[in-house]
């Protein structure tokens, strides 16, 4: 408790672990809350926590609510399942694909992710675990990330028509990127005009947190 109080002043670190995938890991105390960082980004609670709610809340917590099945392809901490869980009280099938074992370890022991009764863990990488899936989605949450860049395969074609074969009719995709320049919006730009062409509706949440754009994305039926 004492080490919450403090961290209102400063932050406070209690655990740190090197990961052959994603590197340094720590867990801090920080304004009260723990948070899941890489080295040079926040992975889980903290600010990350705070963008993908934002996008969630665009598309309306009720409607995410109502929804049967929702695929989150980069788990890290869970923050993204904790906000659909406790505070939207979505009670469907949740799967989370991650590909380091080692960051659910600290998942389920300082963030209690293990607790959430209908999520469904999955160790594998996104694009292997995206060819292979048979299932189908109300809501596919796209949040990979090694430490601060972006795996090109993201946006790539092939992923990005896989992922929509994957959602259901009026389904949604919430894909959180992150903009350093000015190839970054170009990239942005394309992956979602390539949407727009194939008959989705589009909407872009700029510099949410200084840094990241959020891409709202939906199935017309």
């Amino acid at each position: 408790m004492l080490k919450k109080v403090v961290s209102f002043l400063m932050p406070i670190n209690i655990y740190q672990k090197k990961s052959s995938i994603s590197k340094t890991l720590e867990v801090t105390w920080n304004n009260g809350q723990l948070v899941l960082d890489s080295k040079n980004t926040n992975y889980s609670f903290g600010s990350l926590q705070r963008i993908l709610r934002k996008g969630l809340k665009e598309i309306n917590f009720e409607t995410i609510k109502d929804m049967d099945s929702i695929l989150v392809l980069g788990v890290a901490g869970g923050s993204v399942i904790q906000t659909i869980s406790k505070e939207i009280g979505f009670k469907g099938r949740i799967t989370g694909v991650e590909i380091d074992a080692e960051i659910i370890e600290i998942a389920n022991t300082y963030f209690k992710l293990d607790q959430i009764p209908n999520l469904e863990i999955v160790i594998d990488d996104a694009f292997e675990f995206v060819l292979k899936t048979k299932e189908k989605y109300d809501l596919i949450i796209i949040d990979v990330f090694q430490d601060s860049k972006m795996p090109h395969f993201l946006f790539e074609d092939f992923f990005s028509k896989r992922i929509g074969f994957l959602l259901n009719p009026s389904g949604y995709i919430l894909f959180n990127t992150m903009i350093h320049n000015d190839m970054d919006n170009i990239r942005n730009k394309k992956y979602s005009d390539d949407f727009k062409k194939r008959n989705y509706s589009i909407k872009l949440i700029p510099r949410v947190e200084q840094h990241n754009e959020l891409i709202v994305i939906q199935k017309k039926e």
